[in-house]
């Protein structure tokens, strides 16, 4: 049976990834873990997720329990997710990240910890927008240079990064297939008079309102014609159940960065 921790247990998604783990085989909840001061520590995890009493009881510190773990689950914040991991490789734990927002240099030193020990990380652990990763690829690469290609993400109102991670993962598979700098063809929002949109541009839109858990659409315009595809999450529990599937998974690997792509078996090959 494989031992998990759940990081940010009290949140939106730790409740979901709670409750999947419960609902799942091979897999149990050893722990959870909030930030120091929040009113859930000390609480069982259970009661807090709405289920019946776990005996599990919600920490503050994930040192204290981290050594009789196998895989840690973090979907909390840059800052918190990269005390998780520097803890996962001190103490030779798999780890699952599905935070987003970290800078360039965050990702950097996610990279360097990575090789220290096993390490899923991924914007977006739904099945359905990893299936779109691959299919955007394969068109990209069919006409890519020859249509305009823009990009649109829309989340809740209380989502903190912006553009989200997911959008910036499939700005980022179009660039490398076309060879193109993001940080340069990378057009994150229009106003103004800009002049002619270029062949090279990517462009990244961002809205934020309500409750929408998650919608992403890529749109490849061509002359007289466009391919639109879209994905419209409609709750956090495919995520949940990505992060279980990947928490399940990567216990079993070599140390290393992996994503989703790995997770489901759609990469060919890795570089």
């Amino acid at each position: 049976m494989i031992k998990t921790v759940v990081m940010g247990a009290a949140g939106r998604m730790g409740n979901r990834i709670i409750n999947m783990i419960c609902q799942s085989e091979g897999i149990e909840l050893y722990g959870s873990v909030e930030r120091r001061g929040h009113s859930a520590v000390g609480k069982d995890v259970g009661q807090v997720s709405g289920l019946e009493t776990l005996g599990v009881s919600i920490v503050d510190d994930l040192n204290s329990i981290v050594n009789n773990c196998d895989v840690i689950i973090d979907f909390t914040t840059p800052m918190a997710s990269l005390n998780s991991l520097k803890m996962a490789a001190e103490n030779k734990k798999a780890i699952v990240i599905g935070t987003t927002g970290f800078s360039i240099e965050e990702k950097d030193y996610i990279h360097k910890m990575a090789n220290k020990t096993r390490c899923v990380l991924a914007p977006n652990m739904s099945i359905g927008v990893n299936v779109l990763f691959k299919i955007v690829e394969e068109i990209t690469k069919i006409i890519g240079k020859e249509y305009d290609i823009e990009l649109m993400e829309a989340h809740h109102r209380q989502k903190k990064d912006a553009p989200s991670g997911t959008a910036m993962k499939l700005a980022e598979i179009i660039a490398d297939v076309l060879n193109r700098d993001l940080n340069k063809v990378g057009i994150f929002g229009r106003k103004g008079i800009i002049g002619e949109r270029s062949r090279e541009e990517i462009g990244i839109q961002t809205l934020r309102g309500g409750d929408i858990v998650g919608e992403h659409t890529v749109i490849f315009y061509g002359t007289g014609e466009r391919i639109e595809l879209i994905h419209k999450a409609h709750s956090r529990d495919n995520f949940a159940k990505g992060a279980v599937l990947a928490a399940k998974w990567i216990v079993a690997q070599k140390p290393g960065l992996y994503d989703m792509q790995d997770v489901l078996g759609l990469r060919k090959e890795r570089n």
